[in-house]
């Protein structure tokens, strides 16, 4: 038995499940489910909106002392953190794979990602954090970063254990205390393993409060005055409510949103290795990533070979229970998610797409899909579908493919795939995108760099890379000093 960050106790009961008991959340129990096998897995509590008032003001009183460490003290208990992970990642693991459908391939990697986003954020601490300015008096002039006070953080369920951690992490790293909202279908990986983690690596009580619950209690949380900033992953229409209700507090919020991102196939590409890329990028982890290739751009004189070798790909991708180890490929995250990719798929065929492999399912497993000769406006091309979905479209130039990638209201990621990599290069600069890979698929990010998009795939800050979250996590102090009081004339 364990006390978490959070005033969570983590207990191992005689039937081999694990329940989650908590000081913070008092809302009753939420009972977390397999979307594979529907199993419970565990009971962990719910928070309640009169919850969020009480985290805040232990996060407020919490942070002073914490904001007065030395830097080194922070990063040593990310540091302790990451070792602990990196010592035991099936700590995390083990709840990725049937709560979040993660397929071991994918939860390792996410695993991984977690272990550099400490690493990283403990580096954070010890950046420098402000500049010398000039000034026209005999005085000492400075600008320096300062903690913003209490984070309010609110997360996805697809990649939870990251998506939460990429902003626990570097706000932490720099002085504030975090309030952490992951999503309810998600809230072991998304949460409270994570503050079962931090706690175990010294983290002070009140810093990091876990509170799994539902919209209401997202909605308190970013109306509390007590949170001056918040940090929100997930979709755009969310992100557009959460933008409009944080406006007029003039709360600072940073919005990491959807993507419909293209995969542009250039003429001189290698076509089976494009294929490949292709396949990766639309099915890892279902499809259920803001950067997965949405869009298949290619060619119309490549696109018959393209497609026949993508729809083969598509076809013998192993699909099932992710506890087999043998499962590339998971369940959807629940039945709503299931019917909206399906619907997508059925209203684009319906319009003219022709179905060249899956467009089925079993339960919440979605067949890979592969759609050929995909209108433009169809709803598989225009909006974010968020399953293992690939709609491939032809194009006769390459002027035509960037007014094709660009007319859209997303601009998250794309990948170029091509012979040419420094003309590639200069293609980039005519995309209206945050990240831009050239010969990589869509889905990519590191610790050590600003993760952000355009448009309505991001708004706010960005996450990741020493200065992105010190801009993020922090606000700017202009102080200035002199050796006696100004003298003025009354």
């Amino acid at each position: 038995m364990t006390r978490s960050a959070d005033g969570s106790v983590t207990d191992a009961s005689g039937d081999g499940r694990v329940r989650w008991r908590s000081e913070a959340a008092t809302g009753g129990t939420l009972v977390v489910t397999a979307p594979a096998t529907g199993t419970a897995l565990a009971e962990v509590p719910e928070a309640a909106v009169a919850d969020v008032d009480r985290a805040v003001s232990r996060a407020v009183r919490a942070q002073r002392e914490w904001a007065a460490a030395t830097y080194d003290q922070r990063a040593a208990v990310l540091r302790r953190a990451a070792r602990l992970l990196e010592a035991d990642p099936d700590r995390l693991r083990r709840w990725l794979v049937p709560e979040a459908g993660s397929a071991h391939g994918k939860a390792s990697f996410e695993v991984g990602l977690v272990v550099s986003e400490l690493d990283e954020s403990a580096a954070l601490a010890s950046q420098p954090y402000g500049e010398l300015l000039r000034s026209s008096k005999p005085r000492l002039s400075m600008a320096r970063r300062v903690p913003l006070g209490v984070v309010g953080v609110i997360s996805p369920f697809n990649f939870p254990g990251i998506l939460s951690m990429r902003s626990v992490a570097p706000a932490l790293a720099v002085g504030n205390a975090v309030v952490l909202k992951p999503d309810p279908r998600t809230p072991i990986s998304g949460g409270l393993a994570l503050a079962e983690l931090l706690a175990e690596a010294g983290l002070p009580d009140g810093l990091l409060t876990v509170l799994p619950g539902g919209a209401d209690v997202g909605q308190a949380l970013v109306s509390h005055p007590g949170v001056p900033c918040l940090s929100f992953t997930g979709s755009t229409p969310a992100g557009r409510r959460i933008g409009e209700a944080a406006a007029p507090l003039l709360k600072r919020v940073h919005l990491e949103l959807g993507g419909n991102n293209a995969l542009l196939v250039l003429p001189d590409a290698d076509v089976g290795a494009a294929a490949s890329a292709a396949a990766w990028g639309s099915f890892l982890h279902q499809g259920q990533i803001c950067m997965t290739a949405g869009r298949h751009l290619v060619p119309a004189s490549l696109a018959d070979e393209f497609t026949a070798l993508l729809a083969d790909k598509a076809r013998a991708v192993p699909v099932g229970d992710p506890a087999d180890e043998s499962n590339a490929l998971g369940p959807l995250i629940d039945e709503r998610q299931r019917d909206q990719v399906h619907r997508l798929v059925t209203d684009s065929v319906e319009r003219g797409a022709v179905l060249r492999a899956g467009g089925t399912y079993d339960g919440l497993f979605y067949r890979p899909t592969v759609l050929a000769d995909v209108p433009v406006d169809s709803p598989a091309f225009r909006e974010e579908i968020f399953g293992p979905v690939a709609p491939v479209v032809t194009y006769e130039t390459v002027d035509e493919a960037i007014e094709i990638i660009n007319d859209s209201e997303y601009g998250l990621s794309v990948g170029i795939l091509t012979s040419d990599a420094f003309g590639a290069f200069e293609l980039a600069g005519r995309i209206e995108a945050g990240m831009v890979h050239v010969n990589d698929q869509t889905v990519d990010d590191e610790a050590t760099i600003p993760f952000g998009g355009m448009k309505a795939s991001g708004v706010g800050g960005h996450f990741g890379g020493a200065r992105a979250n010190l801009e993020s996590f922090t606000e700017t102090q202009w102080i200035t000093v002199q050796s006696s009081i100004e003298r003025y004339p009354f």
